[in-house]
Order: C-alpha cells, then sequence, then structure tokens
C-alpha cells in the first residue's frame, strides 16, 4: 500500500480525507462554550425554553450559514479559505482586511482564550501556582492585569507552544491529535448525556418556564429581544469554527465534493450534541439554580451539573474531558487558521516570511510560529470574556460579507462548474445575511466597548495593507 501523497500547486501536501475534514470541523467547533456559555445565558434568559430556544435558532442559523459557504468552498479549494473567498467576491483589499482581522482578533483570541479554559479546567484538578497578590494586581496601561492567575496563563502559553510545535512538525501529526481528541470529546459528551438521563433524577419540570418568564428583568434596553441576542453571542461562541475547514482547501482529498460534505455532516453532529448536553444541563439543574453558580467567579456549569448528581468524582471526570476538549479545539484552531496568513503572505500582503514551507515537514511554518506568539501576548491580557464576544461581533461582520459574496460571485463567475449550489437561494442565504447585520447592530447598541474594541483592531490592518500594496 502506497503512502505516497499528492502535492498541491501551493507546495502543501493533500493527505486529509472526509472523515478528517468531518472531524475537524467537529473539533473546531466544540471547545470550551458547551461547557461555561449555558450560565451566563441564564442570567440573559431566566428561561429554560428560552436557553434551549437560543442553542436552536443560534444552530440552524450555523446550519444555514454552513450550507451558504459551501457552495464557494466547493468552487474555490484553495489553501486560505475565506480569505480566498473574498479576494474573488470584492477584491485583495477587502480580503486582506478580514485575513488581518483573524490574525489580530478573531483566530488568535480564539485559540488563545480556549487554551486558557484548558489550563482552567487543569486548575480544577490540580491548582496551579499563584504570585502575591501585590504582584497579581499590577496592571498595564490601567487596562491589563498580565500577572494575574499567573500560573494559568503559563501552562496556557505552554499548551499553545506545544500544539504549535506539534503543527511545525507535519499536518499529519496535527490532524492526528485532531481525530483522537475530536473522538474522546464526543464520547465523553454522550456519557454525560446518558448519566444525566438515567442517574440524576432529574426532571423535565426544571425546564420551565419554556417561554418568557413573568418574573423577568432584562439587563438590555432592548428587552427580550436584546437578551435572546445577547445569549446567542454565548451560543454562536460555541458554534464557532465551522468554516475552518476551508482554509485547509490545499491539503484536503477531493476538496470539491469532501469540504461541503464535512461542513454538513460536522455542524448537524455538533448542533444535536449541543441540543441534548444543554437538555441534560437543564433537566438536572433548574434555571435559578444556574443563574446562582452563573453569579460566582470561575464556576464551569458542566462541572457543577455533574458535581450535582455524581459529587466529587462527576466534577473530576468533566474537568479531564474539559481539558481533552479544550487541547483538541486549541490544536484544530492552530492547524487550520495558520494556513490565512501564509495565503496572504503569498499575495505579499503579509510578512513575507510567512509564506515559507519547511523543506523537510511542508508545513507553513513560520507563519505557524507568528501566530503562535500573537496569541501567547493575547493570553497575557487575560480577558476571555471580553475576548469571545469581540471575536463574535467581528467574525458576524465576515460571516455576513460572506453569504452576500454567493450573489456577488453568481454574477462574476457565473460560468463557473459549482459541484454544490446554496440551498434555498436567494431567500435562505438572504435570511442569513440579515441575520448576521442585525447582531452587528444590537452588539453595538448593547455592548459598545467591547464592539469598539473589536471594530478598532479589524481597522487596525489598513495601515498595514496601504505599506504592504504600496510596497509591492
Amino acid at each position: 500500500m502506497s503512502t505516497k501523497h499528492e502535492v498541491h500547486s501551493s507546495g502543501l501536501l493533500t493527505k486529509l480525507g472526509l472523515y478528517t475534514a468531518v472531524l475537524i470541523v467537529i473539533s473546531s467547533m466544540i471547545g470550551s462554550g458547551i461547557f461555561k456559555k449555558a450560565a451566563p445565558m441564564s442570567l440573559d434568559l431566566q428561561s429554560g425554553g428560552l436557553i434551549l430556544l437560543c442553542w436552536v435558532i443560534a444552530g440552524i442559523v450555523t446550519l444555514i450559514g454552513a450550507a451558504t459557504n459551501a457552495e464557494i468552498a466547493g468552487m474555490i479549494a484553495a489553501p486560505g479559505g475565506q480569505y480566498v473567498y473574498f479576494k474573488e467576491m470584492y477584491g485583495k483589499a477587502f480580503a486582506f482586511i478580514y485575513g488581518w482581522s483573524c490574525f489580530s482578533v478573531i483566530q488568535s483570541a480564539s485559540i488563545a482564550s480556549i487554551a486558557y479554559v484548558f489550563a482552567e479546567s487543569v486548575n480544577a484538578v490540580i491548582p496551579l501556582p499563584r504570585l502575591s497578590e501585590s504582584m497579581e494586581a499590577y496592571t498595564l496601561l490601567w487596562i491589563f492585569n498580565p500577572l494575574a492567575s499567573f500560573g494559568v496563563k503559563m501552562l496556557t502559553i505552554a499548551t499553545i507552544i506545544f500544539l504549535t510545535t506539534a503543527n511545525y512538525l507535519g499536518v499529519i501529526f496535527g490532524g492526528f491529535i485532531s481525530n483522537v481528541f475530536t473522538t474522546l470529546k464526543v464520547l465523553g459528551m454522550l456519557i454525560i448525556i446518558f448519566l444525566g438521563l438515567t442517574l440524576s433524577g432529574g426532571s423535565v419540570e426544571n425546564l420551565s418556564p419554556l417561554g418568557q418568564s413573568p418574573t423577568a428583568e432584562y439587563g438590555s434596553s432592548l428587552g427580550l429581544f436584546g437578551a435572546m441576542f445577547a445569549a446567542m453571542l454565548g451560543a454562536f461562541w460555541a458554534y464557532d469554527g465551522w468554516n475552518n475547514i476551508g482554509y485547509l482547501g490545499g491539503e484536503v482529498k477531493n476538496p470539491k465534493r469532501n469540504i461541503p460534505l464535512a461542513l454538513f455532516i460536522g455542524v448537524g453532529i455538533v448542533m444535536a450534541v449541543y441540543l441534548l448536553v444543554n437538555f441534560v444541563y437543564l433537566y438536572v439543574m433548574p434555571v435559578n439554580e444556574m443563574m446562582e453558580i452563573a453569579n460566582k467567579e470561575n464556576t464551569i456549569i458542566a462541572v457543577e451539573v455533574l458535581r450535582k448528581f455524581l459529587g466529587n468524582g462527576g466534577a473530576f471526570f468533566i474537568s479531564i474531558l474539559i481539558m481533552v476538549s479544550t487541547f483538541g479545539t486549541t490544536n484544530g484552531t492552530i492547524l487550520a487558521s495558520s494556513r490565512i496568513y501564509f495565503a496572504m503572505a503569498k499575495d505579499k500582503l503579509f510578512f513575507k516570511s510567512a509564506a515559507n514551507i519547511h523543506p523537510k515537514f511542508k508545513t507553513p511554518y513560520t507563519s505557524l510560529l507568528m501566530q503562535g506568539m500573537w496569541a501567547c501576548l493575547l493570553v497575557m491580557s487575560g480577558t476571555f470574556d471580553q475576548l469571545t464576544d469581540m471575536l463574535i461581533f467581528a467574525s458576524f461582520i465576515f460571516y455576513g460579507a460572506g453569504a452576500f459574496g454567493v450573489f456577488v460571485l453568481r454574477r462574476k463567475m457565473k460560468d463557473t462548474h459549482r459541484p454544490y449550489k446554496a440551498m434555498g437561494y436567494p431567500v435562505i442565504p438572504l435570511i442569513f445575511v440579515l441575520f448576521c447585520l442585525t447582531l452587528v447592530v444590537v452588539t453595538i447598541i448593547q455592548n459598545p466597548r467591547d464592539a469598539g474594541i473589536g471594530l478598532a483592531l479589524v481597522l487596525s490592518g489598513i495601515p498595514f495593507y496601504v505599506f504592504w500594496n504600496r510596497k509591492k
């Protein structure tokens, strides 16, 4: 049996099959959100039924986004994914701003925050060292606390360095880690669902009220409408990462068939798992108890749910599962994201050396190293929840632009063969575009600070673009 692999025109090895592609989609999505976000969502909504509805809506919107994106992924299979798609849709300036945003906030902050939750779950089992209170209270520029939770941050940085090294050494090794850890975390979640439904002594009545609670007080100026969108930011953080597979277009076998298929299968599986896991949380723990946990610092709802009916043994089991899950997702994000900056550098629109391919391992090693260093710096800023909200806000600007690009390319590339066409065109892609626009506007109204920082990081790429484009 031959172990020889094809080499893509970009110089990268084409060796990831459909099974691995599906697992990369699942791995990139299932990370920290499913274990943490139900608790803050309970504060926003104060209703079991509305929490589940949020997960359903966010899942359907994600599926529509993936189904729309799959048309373009099937047409243009090249390393860099969405960056390459935007270049075809809107030209290189917009594509650059997207790629820069991935580097400055979207993908790098994902790596930093997911690895941070991995370190937090290790800390729940083995307390990590801390500095003195006076040192941890040190502030930089009156905004950042780089020395707070010092042990957790050091382990986070060590995790990013280890996984960057693994992906430096080759895509098969990185893909192998992804397969093993994704399989383990899906099995772990199925165990939570089984134990929760059979041993917990929970009740379906815990899900009530199914609709709006008569005693609810919403912290949003937009009432229930605003509260639903605030809660959905949490759900979308858990669903985020579905489009990472597109970045590996040069390394997936038969990409025009396998990438759209991987999107559908992967997102469908994740949606089903998320709904079942959240049902179990609410089945075991009523909303008012969930809200109490959300008000405590450094708590993870999944850990507390299992602690409730299995004691500390259950809490230990779920902490290990969260370690497995977040370790695998950090790996998947590092593997996929580095290909964006590689593609940009090939276009002479990023640091030139990011286009380097390792002579032995055939990986974009300089791009991996740059990404790893910036993600480690973001870890030191230590703002997990701000990073996730900011990142989702920035992501949805580009998700909306990507879906609108289906309309653009139907005109610009009307004769190009489409192995897959967006379902329900033009209505369903248009619904997705309008949803993205609404989410961005509502976030600006409700959360102007994080939206402002997110926009600033997105727009910070403009002077770099002017510099590299002139040089070119």
